[in-house]
C-alpha cells in the first residue's frame, strides 16, 4: 500500500533532484531538498483536511486528484501563479513577467513580495471561513469541549462565520491601513487591495464550497427517490458527476490556499523560479500522496480528533496569513503551530482509543 501511493512521490523526487542537479549544478540539489521539506511541514495539515474531503470521491477522482490536480498544483501554484502575480501587480505581460524571472530575481522577488498584501489577505480569508464553518458546527465528535460546545451553540445563528470573517478582514484592512498612514500613499492602495482581495477569498470559499455542497445535496435526494422507488437514471449519474467536479475544484482552490504561504516562504531560500518549482512540487507530491493514503488507511476514522486538529491548524496559518500582511512572520514558527496542533489531536486520538478498548 505505501510504495503504491508513494511511488509517483519518489519518481518525482527522483526526477526534480535531477532536475536540479542539470539545471545549476550539485549546490541546487540542497535548495531542491530544502523546499521540499519546506512545503511538506507547512502543508500536512492540507493532507489531513483534503483527506477529509476526497474520501467522499470515487477511485476515478482520487486519479484525476493526483495526476491533474497535481499538475495544477506545480505548474500552475508553484510555477505560473508567482508570475502572474508579478504580471498583474506590476502591469507587465506575462512574457516580460517570465524574463524578469529569469533574468533579473531580485526585482522579481521584490514584486512577488510586494503582491504579498493581497495574496495573504485572499488565502487567509478563505482558510479562515473553513475553519469557522467547522467550530461553528455542532457535531458529535468534540475535542475540546469546552471551547467547541459553546461556539456550537453560536454556531445556530445564521451566517454568523460570514459576518465573524468579514469584520476580521476589516479590522485587518484597517491595521494595515492605519501603517500605510504612517508610511505614506503607496501603501494605502495596498489596503484597499487587502480589503478587495480579502472579500474575493470569502466570496471564492462560498461559491465553490456552496455549489460543491447543492451538488452533494441534490445527489442525496436523488438516492433517497432511489430507495423509495422513484426513478432517477441519467440524472443521478450527472449529478454525482456535479458534485464530484466541485469537489475537485474546492479541492484544487483548498490547495492554492495553503501553498500561499510556501510560494511566499520559499523566496527565504531562493529567488529561481525553476529551483522553487521543482522544490515545492516535490512536496505538494509527497502532501497529495499523503492524503490519498490518509484516506485508504481510513486514518481519519482511527483517530478521530485528526480533523479537529488540523482545523485547528487552519484557523492557525489564517491568522498567521493576516497578520503577515504588517508584520513578518517565520516559516519554522508556522510549521510547528501546524504540526504540534495536529500531533496534540492525535495524542489525544490514541488515549482516546486506548480508553475505549480498555
Amino acid at each position: 500500500m505505501l510504495w503504491k501511493t508513494f511511488r509517483w512521490a519518489f519518481a518525482v523526487t527522483a526526477v526534480g533532484l535531477v532536475g536540479g542537479v542539470l539545471y545549476d549544478g550539485w549546490a541546487a540539489l540542497g535548495i531542491v531538498a530544502v523546499l521540499a521539506v519546506l512545503e511538506i511541514s507547512l502543508s500536512f495539515d492540507n493532507a489531513v483536511i483534503n483527506a477529509g474531503i476526497l474520501k467522499k470521491l470515487n477511485a476515478f477522482w482520487q486519479r484525476i486528484f493526483l495526476t491533474v490536480g497535481i499538475l495544477i498544483a506545480v505548474f500552475g501554484m508553484r510555477l505560473l501563479f508567482p508570475v502572474v502575480i508579478v504580471s498583474v501587480s506590476a502591469r507587465l505581460a506575462p512574457q516580460e513577467a517570465v524574463h524578469l524571472a529569469l533574468t533579473d530575481k531580485e526585482r522579481y522577488q521584490e514584486l512577488v513580495t510586494d503582491a504579498h498584501p493581497s495574496i495573504a489577505a485572499f488565502g487567509g480569508m478563505f482558510l479562515l471561513m473553513i475553519f469557522l464553518d467547522f467550530v461553528l458546527e455542532d457535531r458529535e465528535t468534540k475535542w475540546l469541549g469546552r471551547v467547541e460546545r459553546p461556539l456550537a451553540r453560536l454556531g445556530r445563528i445564521d451566517m454568523l462565520s460570514v459576518c465573524v470573517a468579514l469584520v476580521v478582514l476589516l479590522v485587518t484592512s484597517m491595521t494595515f491601513a492605519t501603517q500605510a498612514h504612517q508610511h505614506g500613499g503607496h501603501h494605502a492602495d495596498k489596503a484597499q487591495t487587502v480589503l478587495v482581495s480579502g472579500v474575493a477569498g470569502l466570496v471564492t470559499y462560498l461559491v465553490v464550497h456552496g455549489l460543491s455542497g447543492f451538488f452533494e445535496a441534490r445527489l442525496a435526494g436523488e438516492r433517497s427517490g432511489e430507495e423509495d422507488g422513484e426513478a432517477s437514471g441519467r440524472s443521478g449519474v450527472a449529478l454525482a458527476g456535479r458534485a464530484a467536479l466541485f469537489t475537485f475544484l474546492y479541492l484544487e482552490v483548498l490547495d492554492a490556499s495553503f501553498s500561499f504561504d510556501g510560494v511566499i516562504g520559499a523566496f527565504a531560500v531562493t529567488n529561481d523560479i525553476v529551483l522553487m518549482a521543482l522544490g515545492l512540487g516535490i512536496g505538494a507530491m509527497y502532501v497529495r500522496s499523503l492524503t490519498v493514503y490518509l484516506v485508504r488507511q481510513g486514518t481519519l476514522d482511527d483517530y478521530v480528533y485528526l480533523k479537529h486538529g488540523a482545523h485547528y491548524a487552519i484557523g492557525a496559518l489564517a491568522a498567521v496569513l493576516l497578520v503577515s500582511i504588517r508584520y513578518e512572520v517565520n516559516d519554522i514558527v508556522t510549521g510547528l503551530i501546524g504540526v504540534t496542533l495536529i500531533g496534540a489531536a492525535f495524542w489525544s486520538s490514541v488515549r482516546l482509543n486506548r480508553a475505549t478498548a480498555g
